[in-house]
């Protein structure tokens, strides 16, 4: 079944089993106001019965439920092939194909991974407090695989032009790295405009993984595209899902 043409599908040079998609607010949900049309977050005050419809119209794109974690903004792991869903965690790893590995968000960035065999595949949820905590660390240890051998693609996150910060969240990442310091710029408020997808390359490339793909999306100027939390408050919640599968690719090769 073809993806909806608002969904993303990453292009990225990942093997022919991986598979990925990213949904948008889209144009056919179930949901209403704030949180229209497509939202997948079942804990942001939509309409259950809204959210289930439009779980159930992704399901049918998937090989397999969703193991939709419970993130906290921190840095543990899951093995997804064997997890329940609901789990306590920001990030998933799978082996099995069929597993679909999957995160929330609405501002903060959605890291998918691969190795260049298709072996392993790796989803997390990288808002400022993870990357701090290091969650992309603690996903590449948990995938097993050389990092010269990974492949990552930065989905839709908040754009450096827009995600203001305070002095408290730039000096948490120079604390522990200096040279995070050119992922920040001052502005007029006398705050920091912070760089996400800056912050995460960066720590990718000082773990070995060189082949990064994508980042050029702003969830908070989008607004016909994306949801943002920190532009709307209450919103809602894409999903940035992943998986690994041996039958022939139904989606499309075409990001859109």
């Amino acid at each position: 079944m073809r993806a909806p043409a608002e969904w993303i599908i990453p292009q990225w040079p990942a093997p022919a089993q991986v598979r990925a998609l990213i949904t948008t607010r889209g144009k056919n949900g179930a949901s209403s106001g704030p949180y229209a049309q497509f939202n997948l977050g079942g804990n942001v005050g939509d309409e259950p019965s809204a959210v289930l419809h439009n779980r159930k119209l992704l399901r049918a794109h998937l090989p397999s439920e969703p193991k939709w974690l419970k993130q906290v903004h921190g840095t543990r792991v899951l093995d997804a092939d064997v997890s329940a869903a609901g789990e306590e965690g920001d990030a998933a790893v799978a082996r099995q194909s069929g597993t679909v590995c999957a995160i929330l968000s609405a501002d903060c960035l959605p890291l998918l991974l691969c190795d260049e065999q298709g072996t392993v595949i790796a989803a997390a949820h990288c808002g400022w407090r993870g990357l701090v905590a290091g969650v992309i660390e603690q996903t590449i240890r948990a995938m097993q695989a050389p990092p010269a051998s990974l492949l990552a693609y930065l989905g839709p996150a908040i754009g450096p032009h827009a995600y203001e910060v305070g002095a408290d969240v730039r000096d948490a990442f120079l604390r522990g790295d200096a040279g995070a310091e050119q992922a920040f710029a001052p502005c007029a408020s006398g705050k920091w405009l912070a760089n996400l997808y800056s912050l995460a390359r960066q720590r990718l490339n000082r773990l070995g993984v060189k082949k990064i793909s994508s980042g050029d999306y702003c969830t908070h100027t989008d607004k016909a595209r994306f949801y943002s939390h920190r532009r709307d408050g209450h919103t809602g919640r894409m999903a940035s899902l992943i998986w690994l599968d041996t039958k022939p690719d139904e989606l499309s090769s075409q990001q859109v």
